[in-house]
């Protein structure tokens, strides 16, 4: 890798922290886009390896907001969706899961901006726990399931429990891919080398993050949603 690519990959790497420490969403879609027209042997391991410390950290930070509840429904259904997310990229083309799953993701944000707002029970927290399930196993983004759940809820809650969410997601999606043949060792050293910059976008998001009020996390996760949805879409 060239000092100039480093670089690149290292300020993206610092301003993703940034926004995701700041609202405990986006690392994935501004990183694995970048990383992968820059080397796209790095995706999706490097992806998944850098976010471990990085949801560790908000997580602890944000511990005394942490909807364990919700967590726990969502992580149970999230990892017994993980195997359906590795079958989904042997037996649908790349295009066509990206299209469905992005134009679902969409559909999902634009109902958001006309339904009433509502506490997520049981089901919603199943439900969401199965789709980033499929979704970020088969193809890197997992975050809009979980934020479209969460986005009637304290921004504090929202950022603590999707970080414990992504933990043991990242976790168990690293294990599958390197149990299966589809990871390379080389991508966590990247990971680990780029730690710093991890650390300085961590950091100075403690700056900011509680400046984020409940209408402007919603609007920033509706955004979100609708962003996602269409890069999956396009298959930038």
């Amino acid at each position: 890798m060239s000092t100039e690519t480093l670089i690149v990959l290292a300020v993206t790497v610092a301003v993703a922290a940034f926004v995701q420490g700041a609202s405990g969403l986006g690392f994935a879609l501004i990183v694995a886009p970048v990383a992968g027209l820059l080397d796209p042997g790095l995706v999706p391991v490097f992806v998944l390896a850098s976010m471990i410390p990085l949801n560790l950290y908000v997580a602890w930070r944000e511990r005394a907001s942490l909807d364990l509840r919700g967590a726990g429904w969502i992580t149970a259904a999230r990892l017994a969706a993980t195997p359906g997310g590795l079958v989904l990229l042997w037996v649908i083309p790349d295009r066509r899961l990206g299209l469905f799953v992005g134009a679902a993701t969409v559909l999902a944000a634009v109902v958001s901006l006309a339904a009433p707002a509502f506490t997520p029970g049981r089901g919603a927290y199943v439900g969401a726990g199965l789709v980033t399930g499929l979704t970020e196993t088969a193809t890197g983004v997992g975050g809009p399931p979980l934020a479209l759940v969460y986005q009637h809820r304290p921004p504090a809650e929202l950022r603590a429990t999707v970080a414990v969410c992504f933990l043991v997601g990242e976790v168990a999606s690293l294990a599958l891919l390197f149990a299966t043949g589809g990871g390379d060792v080389g991508q966590l050293g990247w990971a680990a080398a780029l730690l710093p910059a991890l650390a300085a976008g961590a950091w100075l998001s403690r700056l900011v993050h509680h400046r984020l009020d409940a209408r402007r996390m919603r609007l920033f996760v509706l955004v979100f949603a609708l962003v996602s949805g269409a890069v999956l879409m396009l298959g930038v």
